[in-house]
């Protein structure tokens, strides 16, 4: 044999020997890596939101796949209906205070209810940090901006003053000025503060998703008992909140034979604690049309397509621009809908098909256009790729000549 014959044989033996090394378990987690990892107990939102964002992911990406293992870490935590707050956010931002059971008696009893849209948002981490209670702050003001323009425009001297007052507001996301000339659409915002009963992590790892969603299905077919069109009821879901919103969908279905209109997925989240019988977790036909934006695929949130749209803010990513931490990055999904929700922001995210960022850049931003947030079209399908700034605002308008009709790009293709 040939001297250039045997290092050619020698160079692949080192890569068949390298290649079959790298498939050992030993070098996805090691022995020492599996006894550092801390249990459920001793991990809290805090801890995370002290940790810098890749050590907080790599964290919750360990915690998730030994949970895989063997695929036995069954969830057992389902709140109380009575212990679960709910919201009735009405139009001069007063809100009514109920509980998951009894909230339909309330809404309902509320002048002009359901009159037009019916927005519900389930919370999917507790409000104890200044970022998610922002997160959630913002998404409401958006709304109130949304269905009672001419109130706000009124109103928006002596609410800026307030909120100044109360936090430190520099960000436009508060001092936006496109609503003040923008028409308003009529609608009543219900915010079911799941995430309020998740106190520690250990609950939020452990939450029974089917349970629970089955339990806030049937307060969504009392509401259409009552009166309420399902085909104006939107119901969003944060986090792990996605998964429940999947299965309040499902359970629906199953009680009345009809969908609701439209299920909204913000970042959800990997599941530590689901049952092997059955499919778990937010999917297309959970409603009439499901989309969904991760922000944190690679480590709160999931990578996995959950809806008939998902929407992929810088690709498949465990870094967000300008977060710095997992709850922080989880959370960005809801400041960006809350973004498109606000009057004069509905296309501030435009998207284009892609499998990567890499790709979007090589394409230079052009493609097939969607729209990420509130304006997202129900004949929307696949996976939209684009790109968002560091600080709000966050969308990244297209640029005229990029602007193309998506409906129009439809009957081209």
């Amino acid at each position: 044999m040939s001297l250039r014959s045997s290092l050619l044989l020698a160079c692949l033996v080192a890569v068949a020997c390298a290649s079959k090394d790298q498939l050992k378990p030993t070098n996805w987690l090691s022995t020492s890596e599996l006894e550092n990892v801390p249990s459920l107990n001793d991990v809290s939102f805090e801890r995370l939101e002290n940790m810098p964002l890749q050590k907080g992911a790599q964290l919750i990406e360990k915690l998730y796949h030994i949970s895989q293992i063997k695929n036995d870490l069954t969830p057992n935590f389902v709140p109380s209906a009575s212990n679960i707050p709910v919201w009735i956010v009405k139009s001069n931002g007063d809100r009514v205070e109920a509980k998951l059971s009894n909230y339909v008696q309330k809404a309902t009893a509320q002048s002009n209810f359901a009159e037009d849209e019916v927005t519900i948002v389930l919370t999917g981490l507790p409000q104890n940090t200044e970022t998610t209670k922002k997160a959630m702050r913002q998404l409401e003001q958006s709304y109130l901006q949304r269905y009672n323009v001419q109130s706000q425009q009124k109103n928006a001297q002596i609410a800026r003053q307030q909120r100044n007052k109360d936090y430190d507001t520099t960000s436009s996301e508060e001092t936006g000025e496109e609503w003040k000339s923008a028409k308003s659409t009529a609608g009543n915002l219900i915010i079911i503060d799941l995430g309020a009963t998740l106190t520690n992590f250990k609950r939020y790892a452990m939450l029974d998703v089917a349970g629970t969603g089955a339990m806030i299905g049937h307060t969504l077919v009392e509401l259409c008992n009552k009166g309420v069109p399902r085909e104006i009821i939107h119901l969003i879901g944060q986090g792990i909140a996605a998964h429940v919103a999947g299965a309040a969908g499902q359970e629906f279905t199953v009680h009345t034979g009809n969908k609701l209109r439209r299920i909204t997925g913000l970042d959800p989240a990997k599941l530590l604690a689901k049952r092997r019988d059955s499919l778990v977790g937010l999917s297309r036909g959970d409603a009439d049309f499901v989309d969904a934006i991760h922000t944190s695929s690679l480590a709160m949130g999931t990578p996995q397509r959950c809806g008939d749209v998902d929407f992929y803010p810088n690709g498949v990513s465990q870094t967000v621009p300008g977060a710095q931490n997992v709850i922080e990055a989880a959370v960005r999904a809801t400041r960006y809908f809350a973004e498109s929700v606000r009057p004069g922001g509905e296309r501030n995210f435009p998207a284009v098909v892609a499998n990567s960022l890499k790709q979007y850049k090589e394409n230079n931003g052009f493609g097939m256009r969607a729209y990420m947030g509130i304006n997202a079209d129900f004949d929307l399908q696949g996976d939209y790729i684009l790109e968002v700034n560091e600080r709000s605002p966050f969308g990244k308008r297209a640029a005229a000549q990029k602007q193309i009709n998506y409906h129009s790009s439809h009957q081209q293709n």
